[in-house]
């Protein structure tokens, strides 16, 4: 009888004990977060990442892609969001072929611009007088990835503006690089650049006027997630349809990892935690 009555509590004992695993399994769920190695994107992917692993207590993954890819995984569901799609110029071919199979949460910056930039020091202030000066850029503009949309872009106004300059590809690391090389010295350099980004605070930079347009006049960053996003996680849907940095915060984040040895989560979280009112204001 003894026996008996030990082997029903032990049974007892192990149910519930796989129960409770069972339950802290379904209860720990998994993000996955896109971004391409674009300096704002870098900065807010791995802050959201922070908020979510702090806050919600999920597993977060980021992954890192071209943006092509980024968008397509997004449109196939392998990917949760991606918090750096730049409209209405940068990023509008992608929504044009994906936008019925993906779902926009909401904005996270507004007032950002892409184009050519060069040194303050640069004689040229317009794409137009490029040509006059092609000896002095070696005919050559600085690039990043080859599927990012100021590439694009850039074809576009490299064909427009009938310049005499090849297009180089790369990615955002590489042209930082260059463009450190060239200031060091003193040279002319172009490169495809976009703000916010942390350059600009490194160095005296301008954007080279665009008479015509190609590249519009300013872009707004949106967060976008797969579908079904919302009813599996209303939680973090919530949080990044809140998440909006402006130009001071988004700046300070970008500066502390691009001068920072540590992972850029760490430098988030740290980020985070000096900055709880404006973390709360999503979370609420």
């Amino acid at each position: 009888m003894k026996k008996t009555l030990l082997v029903v509590l032990l049974l007892i004992v192990a149910t519930g004990l796989l129960v409770g695993c069972g339950q802290q399994q379904e209860e720990k769920k998994e993000v996955n977060l896109g971004y391409v190695n674009w300096a704002e994107g870098i900065a807010m992917t791995h802050l959201a990442q922070a908020v979510i692993e702090d806050e919600f207590d999920y597993d977060v993954t980021t992954t890192m892609a071209d943006v092509g890819p980024t968008f397509q995984g997004l449109s196939t569901g392998d990917i949760d969001a991606f918090m750096d799609a730049w409209l209405p110029v940068a990023h509008q071919s992608y929504i044009d072929k994906l936008g019925d199979d993906i779902v926009r949460l909401g904005t996270n910056f507004t007032g950002a611009r892409i184009g050519l930039v060069v040194p303050e020091y640069v004689e040229a202030n317009s794409i137009t007088e490029l040509n006059d000066y092609v000896d002095k850029f070696d005919g050559e503009i600085i690039g990043i990835d080859a599927g990012a949309g100021i590439m694009k872009t850039t074809r576009q106004a490299i064909e427009d503006y009938d310049l005499d300059f090849e297009l180089l590809e790369g990615s955002g690391a590489a042209m930082t690089a260059s463009l450190k090389t060239a200031v060091d010295k003193n040279e002319w350099i172009i490169v495809t650049g976009w703000k916010p980004h942390w350059k600009f605070a490194r160095w005296d930079l301008k954007f080279l006027d665009d008479p015509d347009g190609v590249y519009g006049k300013t872009e707004t960053i949106y967060t976008y997630s797969r579908e079904g996003l919302e009813e599996d996680l209303p939680e973090v849907t919530s949080f990044l349809k809140n998440f909006e940095m402006n130009i001071n915060q988004l700046g300070d984040l970008m500066g502390a990892i691009a001068d920072s040895d540590e992972e850029p989560v760490e430098v988030a979280r740290q980020w985070k935690e000096e900055h709880t009112d404006l973390i709360n204001s999503w979370l609420n």
